[in-house]
């Protein structure tokens, strides 16, 4: 027999203990711009996008509001589910998503996240796009499809009948999900189905076949490892034609109606990224049309790695940004040993390092969009910098990814380890930024290559970053330096990774000792160039200025109602 417990003298009842009074916890971080960003801004119209600030505010308050950040917790906890068969036996190859998946992809269409740049003759649309994409950030999965959708027009530029005939669909601003015949629908999402199990970034090492046939099309017949996006509805692919390895545009769906056979084998479960599908697909003689010449595949499918890539450090640096908002948004209402953490010598080393590498990366893509955009539109010089600074940026940034995710979870403690603070999705997300379209030794290797083959995007670097020159001791050191590692070529690939990090760094300097507040440009310089710095985030060196660093990530949202 259980006896109850016996009465405590002078104890409250237990019913008055108040054992779930909520205190000293940070109120919910919703409600607020995401578009309100010091860096973001200035870029913006430093970039020749100024014209689009309000249409990108009313997307950065969406992306703080709660109903669009359930989106994309909705989106990532219940991913995709992949059908391979219907009822009947029949094969139907369709991969099913959460609704709020599409709504998140409505959203980024109806903004023209994809391709609705290039149907944009205004200055600065490629910017205007690239900030649209670091404030829209609320899932990382769906924007996959968008940038590949914004990276197949310029390839398919090789075509011009098939950009003539698919390009319209590409940049219109519907999103309509469904497969159908590709001309019955009002806007189209593409994606990408290059690598191979036994090749990875070595495409050349591809073994899928395209036989040509009577009608100029060709019939597809391999095995892809990853295809993002399964359900997009046409895909750039390459595989070997009697003339070499080529680039290929494949429907889902024919022109009959009837569906191409592009079979789903699964789809990938992955450490992240997990709102987007990723398939391995195999081609049963799949129809497709050849883009640009048989044999230059590879060429054809250059600048749309150039559009990727930068969507590479576009979406690390949105990572970086909303790693740090939060972790000063938590640092501001959380208090311990008697004051608000925001407020202690430690804490607010950490926040402003965090915010430091945060500004830096987002300053470096929005350059790279504005190069971007006029490369786009004929400028030769600032394509020559974009070959050169988009690859040792893609490294270095992609890299920084994680290890600044990591930081910014410790900031809030057990509290960041949880998934309901999101901050784990952002640390999941990350590594595959470095990852995807060349992983570090690819990035690296590429940036060397760009300078042996292409010596004038060597002098549009160094044209660029000297633009600083005598403004800090640090960054004419760092150059100098810089200068003298290239100088010396005969072991340089085994240099590689430490030659582009400094590059990288270096060009970041440049950019914000020119751009930047003096307080983050003194703390970069002091730290990423001037080496008084350690192993981890927060260890800036004293005497910076860091609360003035630390209030550029801060954000005010709107106080909870009462309960």
């Amino acid at each position: 027999m259980t006896r109850p417990p016996r009465p405590v003298h002078g104890a409250a009842p237990l019913a008055d203990l108040g054992t779930h009074t909520v205190a000293n916890q940070a109120p919910p971080l919703v409600g607020h711009d995401t578009a309100q960003d010091p860096a973001l801004l200035e870029g913006l119209h430093r970039e020749g996008a100024g014209w689009a600030e309000d249409d990108l505010h009313a997307l950065g308050r969406l992306a703080g509001s709660a109903e669009a950040q359930e989106w994309g917790r909705l989106a990532e906890r219940h991913p995709p589910v992949l059908r391979t068969h219907d009822r009947y036996g029949h094969r139907v190859d369709e991969v099913d998503y959460q609704p709020a998946y599409h709504q998140l992809m409505a959203t980024a269409v109806a903004h023209g996240l994809h391709g609705a740049p290039w149907a944009d003759d205004r200055p600065g649309a490629h910017v205007a796009r690239a900030a649209g994409f670091l404030a829209w950030n609320v899932d990382a999965g769906h924007g996959c499809p968008v940038s590949m959708t914004y990276a197949v027009v310029p390839a398919l530029r090789a075509d011009p009948e098939l950009a003539g005939r698919f390009e319209p669909l590409l940049t219109n601003r519907t999103y309509d999900p469904g497969l159908r015949a590709p001309g019955t629908k009002q806007g189209l999402i593409a994606g990408m189905s290059m690598t191979e199990k036994q090749g990875g970034s070595d495409v050349r090492a591809n073994t899928t076949t395209a036989a040509p046939q009577l009608d100029g099309s060709y019939r597809l017949v391999g095995h892809k490892w990853f295809t993002s996006a399964p359900m997009s509805d046409l895909f750039l692919t390459l595989a070997q034609a009697p003339g070499g390895l080529s680039c290929f545009l494949v429907p889902r769906v024919l022109d009959d109606g009837t569906r191409n056979p592009v079979r789903f084998v699964r789809l990938k479960d992955k450490l992240g990224n997990r709102s987007n599908a990723s398939s391995e697909v195999e081609y049963d003689g799949a129809l497709g049309w050849l883009v640009g010449e048989e044999g230059r595949g590879v060429r054809t499918i250059v600048e749309m790695v150039n559009m990727t890539r930068l969507d590479c450090v576009l979406g690390t640096a949105a990572g970086m940004r909303s790693g740090t908002v939060q972790a000063v948004h938590h640092a501001r209402h959380r208090a311990a040993f008697g004051r608000a953490l925001v407020d202690q010598p430690l804490m607010q080393n950490v926040l402003a390092d965090l915010v430091v590498e945060s500004e830096a990366a987002t300053t470096v893509a929005l350059r790279l969009a504005g190069a971007n955009d006029r490369a786009v539109r004929g400028d030769e010089g600032e394509a020559a910098f974009r070959r050169l600074a988009l690859a040792v940026t893609k490294y270095a940034v992609c890299k920084r990814g994680p290890i600044h995710a990591a930081e910014a979870l410790e900031c809030l403690g057990g509290n960041g380890y949880v998934e309901d603070s999101d901050l784990p999705r952002i640390y999941r997300e990350l590594p595959l930024l470095s990852i995807w379209e060349g992983s570090g030794n690819v990035a690296a290797l590429d940036a060397l290559r760009a300078m042996g083959r292409e010596p004038q995007s060597v002098e549009a670097f160094f044209g660029e970053v000297e633009l600083a020159a005598g403004a800090d001791h640090r960054l004419d050191d760092a150059l100098a330096l810089l200068k003298k590692e290239l100088s010396h070529p005969d072991d340089l690939e085994v240099r590689a990774r430490r030659v582009v990090e400094l590059m990288a760094l270096v060009l970041q300097g440049s950019l914000l000792v020119r751009h930047a507040p003096q307080p983050v440009a003194d703390a970069f310089c002091a730290t990423r160039l001037g080496r008084d710095w350690g192993g981890a985030l927060g260890t800036l060196p004293p005497g910076l200025d860091l609360r003035s660093v630390v209030a550029r990530a801060e954000v005010d949202v709107p106080a909870p109602a009462a309960m």
